[in-house]
């Protein structure tokens, strides 16, 4: 398996049952989209399974399935908030390497 690509800013969703849930990096998401996604379709979701599939195989960065990731929950009436880097939270010196 290959090793998480980290989101510069990972997000938090807010379900409709109010239940919230952090998202680090495209694997998250993309097995969120592929498991637990509550409405199969919509532009936006397939754009963000496209995307995030991408980013896993180096084609595009893991910016650009964040943003279609969220897209896609905002599509399907899920708020996003975006939150600090986990290593600003956490303490350590040095941020997890990252997709750019």
């Amino acid at each position: 398996m290959l090793p998480e690509m980290y989101f510069a800013t990972p997000i938090s969703v807010t379900f409709t049952n109010g239940i919230t849930r952090m998202f680090q990096g495209v694997h998250d998401a993309l097995d969120f989209l592929a498991k637990e996604w509550p409405l199969r379709t919509g532009e936006c979701y397939a754009r963000a399974c496209e995307l995030c599939r991408a980013a896993l195989q180096f084609r595009t960065s893991a910016a650009v399935a964040r943003e279609a990731f969220v897209s896609a929950c905002l599509e399907a009436g899920m708020p996003v908030q975006a939150l600090p880097p986990l290593w600003h939270r956490s303490g350590p010196s040095t941020p997890p390497m990252m997709s750019v």
